[in-house]
């Protein structure tokens, strides 16, 4: 069967980019995703959540908890849903999603097209009582006139749905959606989201809370970000998101196309942020490592520049379904070779 899922998932690569998207996600749903069998060995905590192993899917796959299930079953350690924002929303004109094949990259600028918080809910909801980890990333509407209560609003419906959820404030695809990253705009949201996480806590128990953040960002504004989380008791950060950069090694022909960049030309970028971030943060936050996350190496190098757990995503939209148990395997293999006893013992191992 995991030869025919690999063939399947060869054919849609034959396909335009978004096309091939929604239909993997709909034979996914449909019940057709393989059941991958994964190394033992890897088990592993996130915020106090119990993972079976440190790799996750990062949000913008499944936008709106269509299949988080399915996805788990492919040997993932956790799944984010989402971005969900309030209302739902059509996202950019097409086409708005590239795969750049030679550079190992992808480009999009889908605008945070979604169904919006009461389709996602529901089908989120609809799954109580399953097992596995299921983050939900929230998100604003592009015309949204409160940003920062787009934000309250998803967490408030999210939370008892959720096993963690992640304020994603760093799409490039928004305008000025990546402003909230600065200044007084952060501390207005962070405040208002803590607050929020409080009420969403008294109903329905404590959870972890965690903000995203852009790969553009220097190491000043890396470090305000971590003090204002610290400060308003958030869990960690997810670092990071696409970048807007074009490095001058891209060869593709669509390699100038305006949006985010992820990939392999990310993770130099964003392990460097993540590094920073994890020498700022000094232990006080929980970090989760993402991009350019396509080998048992990638993985191991998020996890020794201080992230307790790590997210793929284009390397599973270039590689197919068969990536998870690979990448595993290798990093199975990598920590044993440097080592390491637990996939714990390694987190953090390059500041020590």
């Amino acid at each position: 069967m995991g030869l025919i899922h690999d063939l399947g998932a060869g054919a849609l690569r034959h396909l335009p980019a978004e096309t091939a998207h929604s239909l993997s996600l709909s034979l996914l749903e449909a019940g057709f995703g393989p059941k991958q069998r994964v190394p033992s060995g890897l088990e592993t905590t996130l915020a106090g959540l119990a993972l079976p192993n440190p790799l996750g899917l990062a949000a913008g796959y499944d936008k709106n908890a269509a299949a988080p299930d399915a996805l788990l079953r492919m040997g993932l350690g956790f799944v984010e849903v989402g971005t969900i924002t309030p209302l739902p929303q059509a996202g950019n004109a097409k086409p708005r999603l590239f795969r750049l094949k030679a550079d190992g990259a992808v480009i999009n600028r889908m605008g945070v097209n979604n169904e919006g918080l009461a389709a996602g809910i529901a089908r989120l909801a609809a799954r109580a009582g399953r097992p596995g980890v299921v983050g939900v990333n929230v998100g604003a509407n592009k015309d949204s006139a409160d940003r920062a209560g787009d934000y309250v609003a998803g967490l408030t419906a999210a939370w008892p749905h959720a096993s963690y959820i992640t304020a994603n404030i760093s799409s490039p695809n928004t305008p000025g959606l990546r402003g909230l990253q600065e200044g007084g705009a952060l501390e207005e949201l962070l405040g208002r989201l803590a607050k929020a996480r409080t009420a969403a806590t008294a109903d329905h128990g404590a959870k972890p809370l965690f903000l995203k953040i852009a790969p553009d960002l220097d190491e000043e504004a890396i470090g305000g970000i971590v003090e204002a989380c610290v400060t308003h008791g958030l869990t960690g950060l997810i670092v990071s998101n696409t970048t807007v950069a074009r490095p001058e090694s891209l060869t593709a022909p669509h390699r100038a196309e305006p949006g985010g960049l992820s990939g392999a030309p990310l993770f130099e970028p964003s392990t460097k942020a993540l590094r920073t971030a994890a020498i700022a943060a000094k232990g006080r936050l929980v970090l989760i490592g993402a991009g350019g996350v396509a080998s048992g190496a990638a993985a191991l190098a998020k996890l020794k520049a201080g992230a307790s757990a790590v997210q793929l995503y284009s390397a599973l939209a270039l590689q197919g379904p068969g990536l998870a148990p690979r990448v595993l395997k290798e990093l199975k293999a990598a920590l044993a070779t440097e080592g390491f006893t637990s996939v714990a013992a390694a987190v953090g191992a390059d500041l020590r």
